[in-house]
């Protein structure tokens, strides 16, 4: 006897729809999306364009002689050796301190990271003068440098102090969070295992945050390079001694040497734009590392 099989029901298949993350009509999608890409060709695209024509207005030949300058290099050497110096300092600050908030709870926590934030709410030209005033020839350490014939403002030491303290939030405000959301259940799991500080440090902390810090440093160093306002103040513009790429451009363009000028801020564009794909990779690997990271979850 053959046997009698039931009919078995089949529940009617859904499709999903993927909701919408806003309500609003195309036509208003549509207006925010020729306002963005107005407003970045305005500010943006168009000053970019501007530089670089200005630059070779006048042809190949006489865009590269206005780096046969002695002061081009000299002020291209010192922005070098100024972003070399802040940044790494820049990279321990923003360790000790993102280890700091991120780990420990201590009185003043709510304190120090709001002076970590100082210097986006200061005028880099305030944070200049402060240092005028506390080493300069008449401020408060003035005459003890003096006497030991130590010269801080109108010196390189001065230029990487404004450079520090207008660049020092970005490493910290970039792993700050990322250690927060982490949590320390994989430090505490590591030293339960024996592992030393350092072993903890360097095999579960630095690889879980390893291209926010990357991201910091590369935001850091791009404000390095460009910094005017802060070095402007404690330079003393002597050309060919302190004098950086943005106060080299400022004195061509002053003495109306416009094809130099452009010239070198078209190098400032340059370093920004190989910043920016350098950001933009940086992003996309956090990003894929945080979907790889959901998927294995």
């Amino acid at each position: 006897m053959e046997a009698i099989h039931a009919p078995v029901y089949e529940a009617p298949r859904t499709v999903v729809v993927p909701r919408r993350a806003t309500t609003e009509s195309p036509w208003v999608q549509r207006l925010l999306i020729a306002i963005s890409i107005a407003f970045l060709a305005l500010f943006l695209f168009v000053p970019l364009a501007a530089v670089f024509a200005e630059a070779f207005r006048k042809g190949i030949w006489t865009y590269l002689e206005s780096f046969n300058d002695p002061t081009c290099w000299s002020a291209l050497r010192l922005t070098l050796l100024v972003t070399a110096i802040s940044v790494p300092l820049n990279l321990v600050f923003g360790l000790a301190a993102s280890w700091c908030i991120a780990k420990f709870e201590f009185h003043g926590k709510s304190f120090l990271i709001t002076l970590i934030d100082l210097p986006f709410a200061v005028s880099p030209v305030v944070s200049g003068l402060i240092y005028v005033l506390v080493f300069g020839a008449h401020g408060w350490f003035g005459p003890w440098l003096a006497e030991h014939d130590i010269q801080i403002i109108f010196a390189v030491p001065g230029i990487v102090l404004a450079t520090i303290f207008v660049t020092f939030p970005f490493v910290a405000r970039e792993v700050i969070p990322l250690m927060q959301e982490q949590g320390t259940d994989e430090e505490q799991a590591a030293i339960s295992l024996g592992a030393s500080g350092w072993q903890t440090f360097f095999r579960v902390t630095l690889p879980n945050i390893k291209w926010a810090l990357l991201y910091g440093v590369i935001l850091s160093n791009a404000r390095a390079m460009g910094e005017f306002g802060a070095v402007s103040v404690v330079s003393g513009h002597i050309r060919g001694r302190t004098n950086t790429l943005p106060l080299h451009v400022e004195v061509l363009y002053n003495e109306y040497n416009f094809v130099a000028a452009f010239a070198v801020a078209s190098l400032l564009a340059l370093l920004a734009l190989v910043t920016l794909a350098l950001k933009s990779f940086v992003e996309w690997r956090l990003e894929r590392e945080q979907q790889e990271a959901l998927q294995e979850a």
